[in-house]
């Protein structure tokens, strides 16, 4: 039998202690997180949307998938943890539904573009290509809608890239941006 109970610690127990602080102490901490690490501070910059707009965090966030593609310097990494963890930062700072599709949409033409050039990769590569294509179809078949005939072209220069590449993701991605087609080409 596991134990299901809460750790001490947790959040909620955070959440209490901070609830006792004065308005300077939580800056203080703030400031701290904020100096403490670049994503803390893209983070706090996007939440708080300081500087240039949306398209400034956009494009930082952006950076961070393409170089797990293809860095300025060097091969890419394909640490794609990191780059689908900015997407979720991103959307969980901003809360902005165009820019997450955008990021979804530069995950998936990053990951085909990378597989069209070098080969095959391998299932845990097309899995998490895929999810980001099954994420970003959902979107648009839901709050997104609006957003398909602005990504309909570069959904189909995505698919035409896949062809002939194996492991069932060109099958998998045809099947999506047909359906996609299918639902919202009309509209």
């Amino acid at each position: 039998m596991t134990n299901t109970t809460k750790k001490p610690g947790g959040w909620s127990a955070v959440r209490q202690q901070l609830a006792t602080w004065d308005k300077p102490e939580l800056f203080d901490l703030v400031k701290d997180l904020y100096e403490v690490a670049a994503d803390n501070r893209d983070f706090i910059h996007a939440r708080s949307k300081t500087g240039e707009g949306d398209g400034e965090y956009l494009e930082k966030y952006r950076s961070k998938i393409v170089d797990q593609f293809f860095p300025a310097r060097g091969d890419g990494k394909l640490k794609l943890g990191e780059a689908r963890k900015a997407i979720r930062d991103y959307r969980k700072a901003t809360g902005n539904l165009p820019g997450t599709v955008e990021l979804l949409m530069t995950y998936v033409e990053n990951g085909t573009r990378f597989t069209h050039e070098y080969g095959d990769i391998d299932e845990r590569f097309y899995d998490s290509v895929e999810s980001a294509l099954e994420e970003l179809a959902a979107l648009l078949r839901g709050e997104a809608r609006g957003l398909y005939p602005q990504l309909r072209d570069r959904l189909d220069r995505v698919e035409k890239m896949t062809e002939g590449i194996g492991w069932g993701f060109h099958d998998f991605v045809a099947d999506v941006v047909a359906q996609l087609e299918a639902e919202l080409g009309g509209e």
